[in-house]
C-alpha cells in the first residue's frame, strides 16, 4: 500500500514539475498586452527549437569526434518533402514515423 502512494505520489510530482514551467507562463501572459516587438521575437522561438532539436539528432558524438547519423538524416529529407508539400503536421509526423521505421527495419 505505502508503495502506491509512493508511486502516485511521484507521478503526481513529475506531472505538476513538467506542468508548472509549461503551462503557468502561458496563463500568466495570456491577459497581457505584449509589445509588437516582442510579440514578433516569440515567433521565432519555436522554429529556432524545432530547428536545434532536429540538426542535433543528425550527428552523434564518438569519443573525441562527432559522426553524421545517416539514418536520422535519411528519414528527415522525405519527412520535410511530406511537411513543404501538405503543411499538415499530422501528416508530417506520421510520414517521419513510417520512414523512420522502414528505414531501422531495412537498414538496422
Amino acid at each position: 500500500m505505502t508503495t502506491t502512494i509512493a508511486m502516485v505520489s511521484l507521478i503526481a510530482g513529475c506531472a505538476l514539475v513538467t506542468w508548472i514551467p509549461r503551462i503557468l507562463p502561458f496563463v500568466i501572459v495570456k491577459n497581457m498586452k505584449m509589445p509588437d516587438i516582442v510579440l514578433r521575437w516569440l515567433a521565432y522561438i519555436p522554429v529556432c527549437i524545432l530547428s536545434s532539436l532536429v540538426i542535433d539528432g543528425f550527428f552523434h558524438k564518438q569519443q573525441s569526434y562527432v559522426t553524421i547519423d545517416w539514418l536520422n538524416v535519411g528519414a528527415f529529407i522525405p519527412t520535410l518533402v511530406v511537411a513543404l508539400l501538405t503543411k499538415s503536421l499530422s501528416k508530417t509526423v506520421v510520414a517521419g514515423v513510417v520512414t523512420m521505421a522502414v528505414m531501422r527495419f531495412l537498414f538496422v
